[in-house]
């Protein structure tokens, strides 16, 4: 699997950080998306695609699931 964020989408709202902490994060001073892993390990998948249909914005897109 394969993530990519859109940072123009984002609305901060940190669901992705909740669920994924690992993978994502956050910019202090706007609290928009940050990837930190983009291709995660398998054990982070259930938690990515989790994080992925929870964005309220669709910011974030798996690729290869």
């Amino acid at each position: 699997m394969r993530i990519t964020v859109d940072q123009d989408k984002c609305c901060g709202s940190g669901g992705c950080v909740l669920a994924a902490p690992d993978v994502f994060d956050q910019r202090d001073e706007d609290g928009v998306v940050v990837l930190l892993t983009p291709e995660p390990t398998q054990g982070q998948f259930s938690a990515v695609q989790g994080a992925a249909a929870a964005c309220p914005s669709s910011a974030i897109a798996l690729d290869g699931e």
